[in-house]
Formats: C-alpha cells, structure tokens, sequence
C-alpha cells in the first residue's frame, strides 16, 4: 500500500540543529512517522526535544555538540552509531545568520556562517554517506532557503551558503545515487521561528513578507515534518538532487 511507503518505523535518523524551531519539528515528525531519533545541537535545550521524541514510543537521544566546529562531526557519527547501531537517516538543519550590509560584513560574519551552513553540513554528508554506502541506503536531507535562488538583503554569507547547500546537494546525488543514497534538500519560506524574529517584528519588513505569501500567512515547524518524512522514506526512492520549496506559494508568485 501507498501509506506504507511513507513509513519509517525501524529507522534510525540523525536531525542536526534540533533544539528549536524547524530542526525540533522535522526530528518530531520523523519520529512519529516510526524512526529512533539522535537529536543535535550546542543548545541544553536539545534534551527537550529528545524527551518529546521518547514520549511518542521512539528512541531519542540528545546530544550537544558544537558545529561551529567540524571536528564535532565524528563526535555525532559515533554517537548515533553507538545509540542507534546504524544511520538511516541525516537531516542536516544547523544552521545561523549574520545580518549586516554587505558594503560592512566582517570576515569573522562570513567565515562563521560558512562553516556551519556549508562546511559542517558537507563533512556530515559526507561521514554518514561512508556508513550508509555499507548498508546499500540511505537519505540524506539538507536544509536549503528561499535564498538559495534569491538574493535576499543584507545577508551575503547567509544567501552564498544557501545557494552552496542547493548545489552541493545536487553534486552529492550525482555522485552517490549508485550507493542506494538520496541526496535532497528542503527550501524553507519565511517561517515564525526564533531566526526570525526580527523579520516578525519588523514593522516595515514583516508586512511586506505575508503580503508576498500567497498563503497568508508565516510557516511553522509543523510544515516541514512532512516533507520531511516524505524524503526521507521510500515513497522518494527515485527522487535525487531535489531542492523542495515548502513556502506557502512565495516562489510562485
């Protein structure tokens, strides 16, 4: 049957940046769609979300870990190894932004944003791909952004390492399609998270944003847990190098 493509009971998945906001809801859906869940992030309250996981049935465990730094990534491999006995899974969602004009933006601004947008988000495709290319399978999801085929403003490292997740996870799948691996990605809109609040509370952006999504309104964490699990499943086994826009319209437009 159809719905039993979309299941993931027995999976196990690694969610990067689950602490809050995007991150807390993909991991959250992915285990209510059946899949054990290693849940990351350098925030205590990454323990929250892995107690919302094991309330549901599942297996959540939380780990802290800075990916600022990419030498976290084998720290992550191990643990998901070691709690979860292998990786199905890999939703890479860490991410930050710097908001500066570009005529002012600091090295410190863009090298910070670039290796944990891109360079961390590349060294944990690549770890997990190494112990999914053993199993035959695997999926592999990376948190792109409406920036990854916009300019955006006054968010030049933000907007390059957006459209660098668009295009490596395109690189990726070329490569490792003949592993049984799934290499997409996710395009988030405008969503109510804590990234954005100041765009929320913008009296001059926040209404010119709504008015642009033919929807009417921001997205939610909850938006993103079916796209989610849809990627990761088999019901997206003949998908690869795909950047899904879930946007509310704001593309179309």
């Amino acid at each position: 049957m159809i719905l039993d493509q979309f299941s993931l009971a027995g999976k196990k998945a690694i969610v990067t940046g689950a602490s809050r906001g995007l991150g807390a809801g993909m991991a959250l859906g992915l285990a209510e769609a059946g899949a054990d869940v290693l849940v990351v992030a350098s925030s205590d309250r990454i323990n929250e979300t892995a107690a919302k996981i094991s309330a549901l049935g599942r297996k959540g465990i939380a780990l802290k870990a800075d990916l600022t730094d990419v030498k976290a990534v084998p720290k992550v491999i191990d643990a998901a190894l070691q709690n979860l006995g292998r990786i199905d899974i890999l939703i890479n969602c860490a991410g930050i932004i710097r908001r500066a004009p570009a005529i002012e933006f600091s090295e410190k601004d863009w090298d910070d944003v670039m290796n944990v947008n891109l360079k961390t988000m590349f060294f944990m495709c690549q770890a997990a791909a190494k112990q999914m290319m053993k199993q035959g399978k695997g999926k592999i999801v990376n948190i792109a952004s409406l920036l990854s085929f916009q300019g955006g403003i006054i968010v030049p490292s933000y907007t390059a390492s957006k459209s660098g997740v668009a295009g490596m996870t395109k690189a990726l799948a070329n490569e490792w399609a003949p592993h049984g691996i799934n290499v997409n990605a996710i395009a988030p809109g405008y969503m109510a998270t804590e990234m954005t609040e100041a765009l929320q509370k913008s009296a001059e952006r926040a209404p010119a944003i709504l008015s642009r999504i033919p929807q009417g309104r921001w997205g939610t964490p909850d938006d993103m847990a079916g796209a989610a699990v849809y990627l990761s499943s088999a019901a997206s086994d003949y998908l690869q190098g795909h950047v899904l826009v879930v946007d509310g319209g704001w593309m179309g437009r």
